[in-house]
């Protein structure tokens, strides 16, 4: 008698990287055992991919589970990831879960959950990120009209204020001709985009002896995959010849996220991290000088410990006279075990949250003075499948947002379009270019 398919669900917080990992992890289970279902769905097993790189994210993460645990009382609860790497205990003593795995033990979880039932007393694996790593190769598939391919992983950076060495361990990277047959198993699911991810992608090449730049000169002879885009790299790591090959290359898309965390080089100090705000500078003026109309985004970190008014309006200003088109804002979030966690001269929360609010507005305003500054250009844009209030939305290659009438000939596909001005939605309106 044939035995029914247990169906599993999966749900990621978090980063992009984090999606690459749930979407690797999720193939992992042989589709004759198991059906795949969507998470708001009853399940005999939920799979949680877990972040921890603030106090919101861990929040989010417990909050997550119990909601799991509630949806499907008698369901097996598997909680990997980030937080519960560094916070196992913590994990393992919500009534209701089951499954504890850490960063590295989640790729093997397929085995842990082999013939497993509900039980009263947790499992708990986790693993020691202190010693040398393997690379676990991921990449995302399911959103068809792009994909997150994984190319380093851990960091060796120690900033005062972040978790993601504890939780990942050392920068590590595979050989650039792994990555080739990657990209090629992702071109024939006939994906047009991959963005290229890791928590320091820059770092590319320390494992191996090679560099992100010879990653990238062998990626675009790639047949089938039409762009690249680089998810987030450090400043210091973002060369001229990145700069310069992306400028000459049509595959690489003219996108940069810089992490920047503060405009003042007193705060950049404390928070050990390895520019000053000249280095930035210097290479956003780059990036404009060889690319005028490159998307340029920044992770900017408010209420840093020591971080005073002054400070902050050295960051304000700065970022205000910078030619970039987002910001991702973050409010300072002490992290037990950071030495961030333990510094004098904290900023009260409300403080955080008015900083916070100042700069996403600055971020808005910054966002329709880039969609503006496009206006009446010519560009691709990548298409979607789905359709949203009768529309079809994609991006451009700098990373604007665009919306046309809902067509299905166009979806999945790179279309040329004229940007001819910003909607109700705030998306940018399109003309499809002959």
């Amino acid at each position: 008698m044939k035995t029914s398919k247990r169906k599993i669900a999966f749900y990621t917080l978090g980063c992009k990287l984090n999606f690459a990992e749930t979407s690797t992890i999720s193939r992992s289970f042989p589709d004759d055992e198991f059906e795949k279902v969507k998470p708001d769905s009853k399940a005999d097993i939920y799979v949680i991919n877990t972040c921890s790189v603030t106090d919101t994210a861990d929040r989010k993460c417990r909050q997550a589970i119990k909601k799991f645990i509630n949806q499907s009382p008698e369901a097996v609860i598997a909680v990997i990831g980030c937080y519960s790497q560094l916070n196992p205990e913590e994990v393992s003593a919500i009534p209701g879960v089951d499954l504890v795995l850490g960063t590295n033990e989640k790729f093997d979880i397929s085995e842990y959950l082999k013939n497993r039932e509900k039980r009263n007393i947790p499992e708990v694996h986790t693993c020691d990120t202190g010693g040398p790593e393997r690379f676990y190769p991921s990449w995302s598939m399911g959103d068809r009209t792009r994909s997150f391919l994984k190319v380093q992983d851990g960091c060796d950076y120690n900033c005062s204020y972040c978790t993601i060495p504890a939780a990942r361990g050392h920068s590590r990277n595979p050989d650039i001709r792994s990555l080739v047959r990657e990209a090629e198993k992702i071109a024939e699911k006939g994906i047009k985009e991959i963005v290229l991810t890791g928590v320091n992608i820059g770092d590319f090449g320390k494992s191996t002896g090679e560099s992100f730049l010879s990653l990238m000169k062998e990626l675009i002879r790639v047949d089938g995959v039409e762009r690249y885009r680089i998810s987030s790299i450090e400043p210091n790591l973002l060369t001229d010849e990145l700069i310069n090959f992306t400028a000459e290359s049509r595959k690489i898309v003219p996108h940069f996220h810089i992490p920047l965390q503060s405009g003042s080089d007193k705060v950049l100090g404390l928070m050990k991290r390895r520019y000053k705000r000249a280095k930035f500078d210097e290479r956003v003026r780059k990036i404009i000088m060889e690319i005028p109309l490159a998307g340029i985004g920044v992770d900017v970190i408010v209420g840093f410990p020591g971080e005073s008014d002054q400070d902050f309006e050295e960051t304000f200003t700065f970022m205000n006279e910078m030619p970039l088109s987002y910001f991702h804002v973050f409010n300072f979030s002490e992290r037990p075990g950071t030495p961030a966690g333990k510094m004098d001269g904290k900023v009260i929360f409300r403080k955080r949250e008015e900083r916070s609010r100042r700069l996403i507005w600055l971020s808005e305003k910054k966002h329709l003075e880039f969609c503006r500054l496009n206006t009446g250009e010519s560009c691709d844009v990548l298409f979607e499948h789905t359709r949203h209030e009768g529309m079809i939305t994609g991006l451009t290659g700098n990373y604007i947002r665009t919306e046309y009438p809902w067509n299905s000939a166009i979806a999945e596909k790179i279309i040329k379009v004229k940007l001819t001005g910003i909607s109700v939605s705030g998306r940018m309106n399109v003309e499809l270019v002959n």
